[in-house]
C-alpha cells in the first residue's frame, strides 16, 4: 500500500519539479563557466551590475529574487577577487552599493563567451521556441503573487522535528 507521500498529489509537486530543473540547468551552466572560476550565480551578479550600474545590496537581491543573506555570501568571493566593489551608498551613506570593477568587467566578458555557447547548446537541445516559452512562463512564475507564509521560528522547527 502506498504511503501518503507516494500518492498522486505529492508526485505533482510544482516546487520539486522547478527545483530539479533549476539544479539540472545550473549544473550545466556552472560546468560551462568553470574555466572562468565563476559559478552561475556569480555570473548573474556580475551581469546585473554591468547592466544596472552601482546598486544597493537590497535592490540587487530583489532584482535577482535572492535572499539578501545568500546574496551576501555569494558576493564575498567576488569582492575578495576584486571583481566587485562595495562602498557607501551615494544617496544614503548608511546603505552599501555594489559596483563592477575593471577586473570584474574583464572576467564577465570572458565568461559571457562561454555563457553564449552554453545558451546556444541548451537551445539546440531543448529547442529555441521551447526555451523562449520556458523563459516566459518562468518570468510569469516570478511575477505571480504567491502569499508568503509567516516564517516559522527556530523553536517551531525544533518542535516539529521532535514530533516526526
Amino acid at each position: 500500500m502506498p504511503t501518503a507521500l507516494e500518492t498522486e498529489p505529492f508526485q505533482q509537486c510544482n516546487c520539486l519539479a522547478l527545483r530539479q530543473a533549476a539544479r539540472h540547468v545550473t549544473q550545466y551552466y556552472d560546468l560551462c563557466l568553470a574555466p572562468t572560476g565563476l559559478r552561475t550565480t556569480q555570473f548573474s551578479i556580475l551581469a546585473k551590475l554591468a547592466r544596472l550600474g552601482p546598486i544597493t545590496i537590497n535592490a540587487l537581491s530583489r532584482e535577482l529574487v535572492m535572499d539578501r543573506t545568500t546574496l551576501g555570501r555569494t558576493m564575498l568571493p567576488l569582492e575578495r577577487d576584486g571583481l566587485i566593489s562595495i562602498r557607501d551608498g551615494t544617496v544614503d551613506r548608511r546603505s552599501r552599493e555594489l559596483g563592477l570593477t575593471k577586473k570584474g568587467t574583464e572576467r564577465l566578458q570572458r565568461a559571457a563567451k562561454l555563457w553564449i555557447a552554453a545558451q546556444a547548446a541548451f537551445e539546440k537541445q531543448f529547442g529555441v521556441a521551447r526555451a523562449a516559452g520556458l523563459r516566459e512562463v518562468l518570468r510569469d512564475v516570478v511575477d505571480c503573487n504567491l502569499d508568503k507564509p509567516v516564517a516559522a521560528t527556530a523553536d517551531q522547527h525544533r518542535r516539529a522535528a521532535r514530533v516526526q
